[in-house]
C-alpha cells in the first residue's frame, strides 16, 4: 500500500506554496499549545526545496513556538482545571504527571530539554504554568531550547536540499512504514512497563 509516497509529495507541493512560511508558524504555534503533530513536518520540506530560506524558517518557527508556549504556559497558570480534563482526553495524564516530577526535581533544565527534543513541548509549557515556574527563566530558556532544536533541523535539511529529496522519495514507503512499526513496538514495550 503507497501511503506515505502521496503524502511526501503533497507536503513538498506544499512546501514551496507562497502561504507556506504562515502555516509553518500557525502550525508552530498551536504544537505548543495542544497540536499534535510538530512543526517539523513542515520545517524539513520547506528547509529542503528553500535552503537559502533554512535560517529565517527556523526563526519563524521559534517565535511561533514560544508564543504558543507562552500561551500554554498561562493556561496552566490560570486555567488548568479546565484542562485538566483535555489532558486526560489526549491520553497525555501519565506523561504530565511525568512532566511535574521532572520539574520538581530539575526545574527550568527540563524546559531546555523539552523544547530541544520530541517530546511534546505542549505537555511542558502547560505544566510549567501549573507548577508557577517563573516567568522570565521559561520564556528565555523556551526560546534558546526551540532555537537550537529548528536551525539544527531546518541546517540540516537545507544541506540535504532537493538532492536528498529525491532518495528519500525513493524510500519513503519503506521509511514510512518502518516508523510506524517502531511506533507500534515501542507502545507495546511502554504498555507492558507500565
Amino acid at each position: 500500500m503507497k501511503l506515505f509516497g502521496t503524502i511526501y509529495d503533497k507536503t513538498m507541493e506544499w512546501a514551496k506554496h507562497r502561504y507556506a512560511a504562515f502555516w509553518l508558524s500557525f502550525v508552530s504555534f498551536i504544537e505548543a499549545i495542544f497540536f499534535p503533530i510538530p512543526p517539523d513536518v513542515m520545517l524539513i520540506p520547506m528547509s529542503m526545496s528553500k535552503p537559502h530560506n533554512a535560517t529565517r524558517y527556523a526563526i519563524y518557527t521559534t517565535l511561533a513556538s514560544v508564543a504558543g508556549g507562552i500561551i500554554g504556559y498561562f493556561i496552566g497558570l490560570y486555567a488548568f482545571d479546565w484542562v485538566k480534563g483535555l489532558i486526560e482526553s489526549w491520553g497525555m495524564q501519565a506523561n504530565f504527571d511525568k512532566a511535574q516530577r521532572w520539574f520538581e526535581t530539575w526545574g527550568v533544565a527540563v524546559v531546555f530539554l523539552a523544547g530541544f527534543s520530541p517530546i511534546p513541548f505542549k505537555v511542558f509549557t502547560i505544566c510549567a504554568g501549573v507548577m508557577q515556574m517563573a516567568f522570565f527563566p521559561f520564556a528565555i530558556t523556551a526560546t534558546i531550547s526551540r532555537f537550537a532544536r529548528f536551525i539544527l533541523v531546518a541546517k540540516l535539511s537545507a544541506w540535504g536540499g532537493e538532492k536528498y529529496a529525491d532518495k528519500i522519495r525513493r524510500s519513503i514507503e519503506l521509511i514510512g512504514w518502518g516508523t510506524v512499526a517502531l511506533a507500534v513496538v515501542a507502545y507495546v514495550i511502554y504498555q507492558f512497563m507500565k
